[in-house]
């Protein structure tokens, strides 16, 4: 029996390979090449967009997600949600890029260097990116085609946010870099001590070029400045989200909604109405926590990143993604991101089903009601396209 049951099985086996036609060789080595050839096309993309400005670890690989860097993230999803919108990036090496929202490669160079980080915005159509680049000792606002052309000057400026309607660009004039909190010495360049004086909100009729200027409240003038970090438009268009701080040492951020129609200041002051602070309510250390960064969603809720703590010695041990109201109650934790890195770039979809965040350089991206994940890393900005 041992014999029989060997010999039919050995027969059964002769029987399955005899039935099987193998490729020929010639036809073995056409699907090499042509695997080769898919590799190479891949490597070269790749190092095309880091040679224009990516860096050396803009994007994570194409086969694999980007590291995950906060608590209550997962690794990326094999397949993209089919509603997932483009995304608008600023890589480490100032190249302004669009990306493949489900794997995070770059797949057009839209300005190949010399873009700032700090904030970029889209047109309402998607047509139109518009951001800020360093021209010689001066920041600029310059927009660029989505499809690709020659980047147009606006006007000096940093943090660009487009109107809901497309016309209207508010943005600040600060004489710091990129929006950042430090100043940028520059060789050859000029540069004095900033005063509040020097700091300003402004809004640009894109059609007349006419602009309304919001400056800091008087008074101000020999104090530390309040730096401009981020500003954004409300579903309405006729509110203003300001991003502000840090005044020294950790204090003094804060973040303000301006009525456009009443405030003549980006801050709050007794001197005029229509610019509020938004609270901070939720949390043990409520009283002590501040927002870093704050952008209205479509809903006119906001999502920002509240820091605990304000004070001296500077201490940061929380770091907290959320979706609040407008009067800070909270509605949702969208995730918990490491306190040894900054938050920025916070963005909500227009449609209202994503949010995405830089942890540092790390890009994240939210579903909605769902956790967060990282999608690629190696960036200074981005944006939903």
């Amino acid at each position: 029996m041992p014999e029989e049951f060997g010999s039919k099985l050995q027969a059964g086996s002769a029987a399955f390979v005899a039935a099987i036609s193998p490729p020929a060789p010639e036809a073995v080595r056409r699907r090499g090449d042509r695997r080769r050839r898919r590799k190479a096309i891949t490597s070269a993309l790749l190092a095309l967009a880091i040679g224009a400005g990516g860096g050396g670890v803009a994007f994570t690989g194409f086969d694999q997600p980007g590291p995950v860097s906060g608590t209550g993230a997962t690794s990326a999803p094999a397949a993209a949600a089919p509603d997932r919108p483009g995304i608008v990036a600023v890589t480490g090496k100032g190249a302004l890029v669009v990306l493949n929202p489900a794997t995070g490669e770059a797949t057009r160079i839209l300005v190949g260097s010399g873009v700032a980080g700090g904030a970029l915005a889209v047109s309402p159509d998607g047509s139109t990116v518009y951001f800020a680049a360093r021209v010689g000792c001066r920041d600029e606002i310059e927009s660029v085609p989505v499809a690709g052309g020659t980047p147009t000057e606006i006007t000096e400026g940093v943090l660009p946010s487009v109107s809901p309607d497309g016309t209207e660009l508010a943005f600040a004039r600060e004489p710091f870099s990129g929006g950042s909190a430090h100043q940028v010495f520059l060789p050859g360049c000029r540069q004095a001590a900033p005063t509040s004086s020097g700091f300003s909100v402004v809004v640009r009729d894109l059609a007349s070029g006419h602009e309304t200027v919001y400056p800091a409240p008087p008074g101000t003038d020999s104090a530390l400045p309040a730096a401009i970090s981020r500003l954004s438009w409300a579903p309405s268009g006729r509110q203003l989200l300001v991003s502000a701080g840090p005044v020294q040492d950790n204090e003094g951020w804060d973040l303000v909604v301006m009525n456009l129609a009443a405030a003549r200041y980006y801050l709050p002051s007794a001197a005029s109405a229509g610019a509020t602070s938004v609270p901070v309510t939720a949390g043990l250390d409520a009283a002590r926590s501040y927002y870093r960064e704050g952008v209205f969603a479509p809903d006119g809720g906001l999502f920002v990143d509240v820091v605990c703590c304000s004070g001296v010695p500077v201490h940061q041990p929380s770091s907290l993604l959320r979706e609040v109201g407008p009067a800070g109650q909270l509605v949702r934790q969208v995730a918990i991101g490491y306190a040894d890195r900054d938050h920025t770039s916070l963005d909500a979809d227009p449609a209202g089903g994503w949010l995405l965040y830089l942890s540092g350089s790390d890009l994240f991206l939210v579903p909605a009601g769902k956790a967060a994940f990282t999608l690629t890393s190696g960036l200074l900005a981005a944006a939903w396209l």
